[in-house]
């Protein structure tokens, strides 16, 4: 090839293969191809990095409940956290004290008191007209039995007696708790057949010692069996046992799974901040519909529920106490999920976003002044933070995003305080930028 045929600027063309310039044609071809090829790798990132978003979508919902399977199941002070206030909730306290006064009170046979009575009254040759009037009293009896009893059974269980029975059974139970999510073993908390069942034993056995003190000898014949209260009656339970075990054996990775997902979307996208705000935004949305899903799954419960199993205030109350950890954690990661998208947007270049970096800006660097102005200033440490200032913003946010995940079960609460830390140190470290003071000079020019 002659070079006086080469067009282009100076050094513009690639060489060819060998060695030679390449001409005009050639060069606008090799431009096409590689434009062609930039735009095929644009095309095969986005769609990597929506397969990827998908991916987070579905298991963002599925990490949270394994989350909290997994806390609650296996860590005995959480589930016992979880459980505990049930005993001190009027409700459940009310359908306790009814269900144990009507089995005290069966065992006791009025009818036969009764007519003990009118036999010895009749023995004893009493009036026809007194005979006549025992004979009557089986039902004021029984209503009187059943008022002293009730008073009884509502003492015990609305003492610290109760709370303290009901805290160390559930301690025990654990083992239990897990047997019955998993399908395997028998315990205080078991599954039978299509209901859930939850052993009271111990209750009866305190509340059995309690009427035996007080006077009621028949409190002692309270039977060995059927001490259990059916919490709910489900025939979904089968499933919802091969779903729990599923669960809890991805416990671990499914939230790693997922934010390995994320990680790998954002990283895979062309545009990386763009990306970040659409997996936070879409991350949210999931815990919205996780939210909208609990409130269903509560509404089906409560209508599963006979009113002669349980009632229906108790029941609400059972599923809001259970489930309560697991709506706190939804509404954390919404609330992390809102943050981080608006944090992705104030970096953008859009013009609300800029004015607000602008604002931003123009406020740290007047109290730098300001700070300054009264004789405080940062000197060469002031210059540094405002030269690497991009590197500790970075390890600002870093280390706020470090001590959530370091948090042991965050909150909102939480949450909003790890920003307002945040907030502070970035908004201190922009004051002590601008505070510099005056540049020192060396030989009439600034240092």
């Amino acid at each position: 090839m002659d070079p006086g045929t080469a067009s282009g600027p100076a050094g513009a063309d690639p060489p060819a293969p060998d060695g030679h310039l390449l001409t005009a044609g050639e060069h606008a071809e090799y431009l096409r191809l590689r434009s062609a090829a930039r735009q095929r790798h644009r095309r095969l990132r986005r769609l990597g990095a929506s397969v990827l978003l998908v991916l987070t979508l579905v298991l963002a919902p599925l990490a949270v409940v394994a989350v909290w399977v997994h806390d609650t199941v296996a860590d005995t002070d959480r589930y016992v956290q979880t459980v505990a206030p049930l005993a001190s909730e009027p409700a459940v306290q009310d359908a306790l004290v009814d269900r144990l006064t009507e089995r005290v009170v069966s065992q006791v046979d009025v009818q036969a008191v009764t007519a003990s009575l009118t036999k010895v009254l009749a023995d004893n040759g009493a009036p026809p007209r007194v005979v006549d009037a025992a004979g009557e009293l089986t039902g004021p009896l029984r209503s009187a039995l059943r008022t002293v009893v009730h008073r009884a059974v509502h003492r015990v269980v609305a003492s610290d007696v109760f709370e303290q029975a009901w805290v160390a059974g559930n301690r025990r139970a654990q083992s239990s708790v897990v047997g019955m999510l998993t399908g395997q073993g028998q315990g205080a908390l078991r599954a039978q057949g299509d209901t859930v069942q939850l052993d009271i034993g111990v209750v009866v056995d305190q509340l059995q010692k309690r009427l035996v003190e007080a006077g009621f000898q028949h409190a002692a014949a309270i039977p060995q069996i059927d001490r259990s209260v059916t919490l709910f009656r489900t025939g979904e339970l089968r499933k919802a046992q091969n779903a729990m075990r599923l669960l809890d054996i991805l416990g671990v990775w499914v939230p790693v799974l997922a934010l390995a997902a994320a990680a790998a979307a954002v990283w895979t996208a062309p545009g990386h901040r763009v990306m970040l705000m659409v997996t936070a935004l879409g991350v949210g949305a999931m815990m919205v519909v996780l939210l909208v899903a609990l409130i269903v799954v509560r509404r089906v419960y409560l209508d599963s529920v006979p009113p002669t199993t349980l009632p229906p205030d108790a029941a609400a109350v059972i599923y809001d106490t259970f489930v309560r950890f697991l709506r706190d954690s939804v509404r954390t990661l919404l609330v992390v999920c809102v943050i981080t998208a608006l944090a992705a947007w104030l970096y953008g270049p859009g013009r609300a976003a800029r004015a607000v970096r602008s604002a931003a800006r123009r406020g740290t660097t007047a109290a730098g002044r300001e700070l300054s102005g009264a004789g405080v200033h940062t000197g060469h440490f002031g210059r540094w933070l405002a030269t690497h200032r991009s590197w500790t913003t970075g390890v600002t946010i870093g280390a706020g995003v470090l001590a959530l995940v370091l948090w042991n079960h965050p909150t909102v609460g939480a949450v909003a305080l790890v920003l307002l830390l945040v907030v502070a140190v970035l908004a201190v470290t922009a004051v002590l930028a601008a505070a510099t003071g005056p540049v020192p000079e060396r030989d009439g020019r600034p240092a």
